[in-house]
């Protein structure tokens, strides 16, 4: 029994180690059955984003602002607006074959940065988009 439960007891800690990734949230099935997608989307407001660069601002945005990135206690208003995603714009431009640029800026109409001093005031990343890695990065 011993030879058994030795083992097991040093593998189980490690499966602590391998959690899922997040999972997007969905809507109740009534509310998704109240919701009809259009056959084509509006052309005004529309964006088309190419898969290589949603690929890298994603990879320039998992690495600036972790999914699992967790809130100090007592953490400002401020702090709290500038730890979600949606509070940033990002530009892109390729600067050689295979690397991009992706700057991620805060939208100060999101989060009123006013004068304050702010921590986190965006970045710039390097991406290699033939590897699938950050070249460099400027905070």
């Amino acid at each position: 029994m011993k030879r058994v439960l030795l083992p097991l007891l040093c593998v189980l800690p490690a499966c602590a180690m391998f959690q899922r990734p997040l999972r997007p949230v969905h809507a109740p099935p009534e509310e998704a059955a109240a919701f009809e997608i259009p056959l084509a989307l509006p052309t005004e407001g529309r964006q088309v984003i190419s898969g290589t660069t949603l690929r890298a601002i994603q990879l320039a945005m998992d690495d600036y602002l972790p999914w699992d990135r967790k809130l100090p206690s007592g953490a400002t208003p401020l702090h709290e607006c500038l730890n979600r995603r949606e509070s940033y714009e990002v530009a892109t431009a390729p600067v050689s074959p295979g690397v991009m640029l992706i700057s991620i800026i805060p939208n100060p109409d999101v989060c009123d940065i006013g004068t304050a001093p702010v921590l986190e005031g965006g970045a710039t990343y390097a991406i290699d988009v033939s590897g699938w890695r950050i070249l460099a990065a400027q905070q």
